[in-house]
């Protein structure tokens, strides 16, 4: 999580004097620290009096995610497996999703794994892991399904997944992190034994994204990533062109800290805007860049910036909701344009894509989601800790309100009043 580069520079300095910090070595709880401090939460009294916007703290998305984890999270807790594989399976087949864009068949199987991997988790986070029962027990009981449901590929996955997501747990989701030896030798097992699972299922010929999907989350733990890389993730998004989380993975996992490097990131990008043209026109291009720009300064050297910003304008063509007016104003605005100045590589870039903030949110945000602006500031990161969703969303409206009083204080000096209405903001005496 790297909170630092996400603060605006003059706050940064007053914060790291006042915890008497230098830059490069704070700890993760000072870092909790500077990232949720009062004056990072604040609105300043002039933009809070003048500018007036819908706020969403929750949508019709956040609740359907909520739902479908539930029910996941009830099915297997009441031992209903087959009623859990037969839905889940079902949604997969579809490519059913929230309305958010979420698939509904993951969500169901994080739901179904959720008490295991949260237990083995909290062991490894506050327990003695070498000695703690929760880390074995409740993935022994997963196993012990299986064993049952030997040919279902939703057990199977369900069970694999979990190992994969215990395996986090072990070594932390930092490529650079320096892990110890032990910790090591249990992420290997955890994936060697997803692998074994995942092996008697082909996500092609069960037309399943959900096992593509996985089968690519195997990728840190493969002997050959490097090699498998592109076709992996090929597979999942002709499986589910539609969905352009698996595109940000494969632009994430094409760095050279994982798998790639910034002329294969450029190319997979190219030729999968060329796949789902009549999907995305160019938007598949930023999607597979969107999250490597935030990652990694070389890739911001090397993006074509007309392509992206093309891109962009193309995603919200075709994506005119809220969600997404908020996801791409906010990681233009915060999740990049914040980076301004910290790094040389890929400034002219990154200024150029900072600045479709301004048409973003002008032509097409009418409400804000407060919980995509906090993600913004992690750099979406899901392994990010949040303390408290509460003060989460307050930093998220907070760093909101920073971009559009900076965006209007023309208007806010002049004493006027900016309302943002269906038809976008208003300005007025």
């Amino acid at each position: 999580m790297h909170v630092l580069r996400r603060i605006p520079t003059d706050v940064l300095r007053r914060l790291l004097r006042l915890f008497g910090l230098r830059k490069d070595v704070p700890t993760k709880a000072q870092r909790l620290a500077i990232a949720y401090h009062p004056e990072r939460l604040k609105v300043a009294p002039d933009v809070a009096q003048r500018l007036h916007i819908p706020v969403r703290d929750t949508t019709p998305d956040l609740n359907e995610r909520a739902a479908m984890q539930n029910l996941g999270q009830f099915l297997s807790r009441q031992d209903r497996w087959a009623e859990l594989s037969a839905q889940a399976a079902r949604a997969d087949l579809s490519r059913a999703k929230t309305a958010g864009g979420m698939p509904v068949a993951e969500l169901m199987l994080y739901g179904a794994r959720a008490d295991v991997v949260e237990a083995a988790a909290h062991a490894l986070l506050h327990g003695a892991p070498a000695e703690d029962a929760n880390l074995l027990h409740g993935i022994g009981a997963l196993e012990e399904v299986l064993s049952e449901h030997k040919s279902d590929y939703i057990i199977g996955l369900t069970v694999a997944l979990a190992h994969i997501d215990i395996a986090w747990a072990w070594r932390g989701s930092d490529p650079e992190l320096e892990v110890a030896e032990a910790n090591r030798t249990a992420f290997a097992a955890h994936f060697d034994r997803a692998a074994a699972i995942l092996d008697r299922f082909c996500g092609l010929e069960l037309d399943s994204p959900a096992l593509a999907a996985a089968r690519c989350g195997l990728l840190p733990g493969s002997r050959d990533p490097h090699l498998r890389v592109a076709d992996d993730y090929e597979d999942l998004i002709d499986l589910d062109p539609h969905d352009p989380r698996h595109m940000r993975a494969m632009g994430n996992h094409l760095l050279p800290r994982w798998f790639g490097s910034y002329g294969q990131l450029d190319l997979e990008a190219r030729r999968t805007a060329s796949r789902t043209g009549d999907i995305w026109g160019d938007g598949a291009y930023t999607w597979v860049y969107f999250d490597a720009l935030t990652h990694d300064a070389g890739a911001c050297a090397n993006v074509d910036a007309d392509f992206f910003i093309d891109g962009l304008r193309d995603i919200l063509h075709r994506r005119p909701d809220q969600a997404t007016a908020n996801l791409l104003a906010a990681y233009c605005s915060i999740a990049v344009g914040d980076q301004l100045g910290l790094q040389d590589a890929g400034d002219l870039t990154r200024s150029r894509i900072a600045a479709c903030a301004d048409w973003i949110i002008r032509d097409h945000m009418t409400e804000l989601h407060p919980l995509i602006w906090a993600h913004a500031a992690d750099g979406f990161d899901n392994a990010a800790r949040i303390p408290s969703m509460r003060r989460f969303a307050q930093r998220g409206r907070a760093d909101a309100y920073r971009v559009l009083g900076r965006m209007f204080r023309d208007e806010i000096a002049r004493g006027e009043e900016i309302t943002f209405t269906a038809q976008g903001p208003r300005i007025t005496a």
